[in-house]
């Protein structure tokens, strides 16, 4: 959600950031994770849908799942 007490640009910047430190996160902690849809709404705020691995248990095929993956930030 953008925050209204920055500049538009400013505060779209930092949700960009902020989906980004959280891949970082999720990569640092070594958690297996697929982003199954990333979506700019119109406002520039970012709504990601993720699957991923919990407790570091085992995935199998749940992050092997058909489906067509966005990677990108």
């Amino acid at each position: 959600m953008l925050k209204e007490d920055v500049g538009h640009d400013y505060a779209m910047q930092q949700v960009k950031e902020e989906v980004a430190q959280y891949q970082k996160s999720l990569e640092h902690k070594h958690t297996q994770y697929k982003i199954v849809e990333q979506t700019e709404q119109s406002d520039g705020s970012i709504i990601v849908k993720v699957i991923k691995q919990y407790n570091s248990s085992p995935v199998g095929d749940y992050l092997g799942q058909k489906i067509k993956y966005k990677t990108s930030v």
